[in-house]
């Protein structure tokens, strides 16, 4: 039988087309940004089938319904409380320095996000002596504790929280746990069975079936990383929950990673995020819903005080729920305004056409600009697009460090005297747009020279990124750079 090439011809370029077609279709009917759509673009017209695959796991943009309940629950928080926020900041004269001041209202403006001044930080940068001081806060609860985390494993740590938890729950204490079904693999419902049978609630992110496995979307993570008992004490920052952040996974080695502890009224502000998230996550459910409310009855405007240990703070959030990107903006306004020095830690850089040029106006313009990097990576096309900037931004005049110690997760800034960002946010897309993050930011001589030490002692288990290091590169890993960068909208 002869074979009709033709006819073959014929089909495979019908089937082109077609798939041409619906790739416009697809990408361009949801509203994103220019460089993410050329991305899928291009993602699904050199990939017929498998890019239309990829796009159904990683593409798909929240639904309208889902987006519209969020924000009409961030907006009956702003409607309750903007004046009474813009009074409080109005009055805090203690802000003096006008880069201090300017980015008090930029989050003011953008988020929301109540300035508190009496609090007191602990810094963490290893896990093992995170995760004791976490669990023994737990066993110290006596009314409530709320867990929100991006990935909550059901391995050795995991269940070393969760019996603290249902410990607790025992005690007659509320339990509330909100995880990210993606981000916490081989995670079920049954791994909180116990918790719940003792008066506990758990609850997947924006997941209300019970679902036996895990949510197929691979966007719109929540990616926050927060612990809050008895609304006094709250932990805010870097480290998730599992083995691999105790330094316990030998792929990665030592996990370095940097978490706040904070005592003060920014934990009232951090159990509103959380109230957020979880009655939008809960809503339609039968789980009580949180009076976010309650968190302003008898709220006490401390009085300006020169006591140098303790922090002025501001929880920032973002997410795909608004376009105001206050973490990201926030990034920007401190490296634009910075004169003396900008320290950064994040294990992705993959860095938006504003923010990147922000870095390399600052590294030009004199300013002391130096980002660590890990030297591994734990997602191969991540860490290639971070190559990729990585040496755009060294030819720039930035100095780009790779932690050689082990795995770098931390998601630090530190600038001039008393400015510092501790968080979830990555200095990437993802963090930027696509996942819920949420940093503190804080003002304080104090707490920001202890975490420009941390860096500065960082930077002796480092290796200096040079462009001699990267002209020494393969050309294949060259290429898998360039390429990676081409998709970095995505990743």
């Amino acid at each position: 039988m002869l074979v009709d090439w033709d006819i073959i011809r014929r089909i495979i370029e019908a089937v082109l087309a077609i798939n041409a077609v619906l790739a416009f279709w697809t990408v361009f009917r949801s509203h994103r940004d220019i460089a993410s759509t050329w991305a899928w673009l291009l993602v699904l017209t050199i990939f017929p089938y498998v890019g239309f695959i990829a796009y159904l796991f990683v593409g798909r943009q929240l639904s309208h319904d889902k987006i519209f309940s969020i924000q009409e629950e961030q907006a009956a928080l702003r409607n309750r409380i903007l004046r009474k926020q813009r009074q409080l900041i109005a009055g805090n004269k203690h802000i003096k320095h006008k880069r201090e001041r300017q980015l008090v209202d930029l989050f003011l403006s953008t988020n929301d996000a109540l300035l508190t001044t009496d609090n007191q930080v602990k810094i963490f940068t290893d896990g093992q002596e995170k995760f004791d001081s976490l669990i023994a806060d737990i066993n110290a609860a006596e009314d409530h504790v709320l867990i929100e985390y991006y990935s909550f494993y059901a391995d050795n740590l995991g269940k070393r929280i969760l019996t603290a938890l249902e410990h607790a729950a025992q005690r007659g204490v509320q339990v509330r746990v909100l995880y990210d079904m993606a981000g916490s693999r081989g995670t079920t419902y049954k791994f909180f069975t116990q918790l719940e049978a003792y008066g506990g609630l758990a609850q997947a992110f924006a997941s209300k079936a019970k679902a036996r496995f895990t949510t197929p979307r691979m966007n719109y993570h929540l990616h926050r990383k927060l612990a809050i008992i008895d609304g006094q004490i709250g932990y805010i920052g870097g480290f998730n929950i599992g083995d691999q952040y105790l330094g316990e996974d030998p792929k990665f080695g030592y996990w370095r990673d940097t978490h706040l502890r904070v005592v003060g009224q920014a934990v009232k502000m951090m159990t509103v995020r959380f109230a957020m998230d979880w009655n939008t996550t809960c809503r339609g459910t039968d789980k009580p819903r949180i009076n976010i409310e309650d968190q302003f009855k008898n709220f006490e405007v401390k009085p300006p005080l020169a006591d140098p240990d303790l922090v002025p703070m501001q929880i920032v959030a973002s997410g795909p729920d608004n376009e105001e990107y206050a973490i990201r903006r926030g990034y920007e306004a401190i490296i634009g305004s910075a004169k003396q020095y900008i320290y950064i830690q994040t294990p992705y850089l993959i860095p938006e056409d504003s923010y990147l040029e922000a870095l390399i106006i600052a590294a030009r313009s004199g300013v002391d600009v130096r980002i660590m990097i890990p030297c591994m990576p734990d997602h191969p096309f991540v860490y290639r697009a971070t190559e990729y900037y990585a040496k755009y931004l060294v030819e720039n005049g930035v100095k780009v460090y790779k932690y050689d110690k082990g795995f770098l997760h931390a998601k630090t800034m530190v600038s001039g005297n008393d400015i510092a960002s501790v968080g979830s946010a990555n200095m990437d897309y993802r963090s930027f747009r696509l996942n819920f993050e949420v940093n503190a930011f804080a003002y304080n001589k104090k707490l920001t020279a202890q975490l420009k030490q941390i860096f500065e002692d960082d930077l002796q288990d480092c290796t200096l990124l040079t462009e001699e290091y990267f002209a020494q590169q393969s050309s294949w890993r060259k290429f898998k750079q360039h390429f990676s960068r081409m998709l970095s909208p995505i990743l």
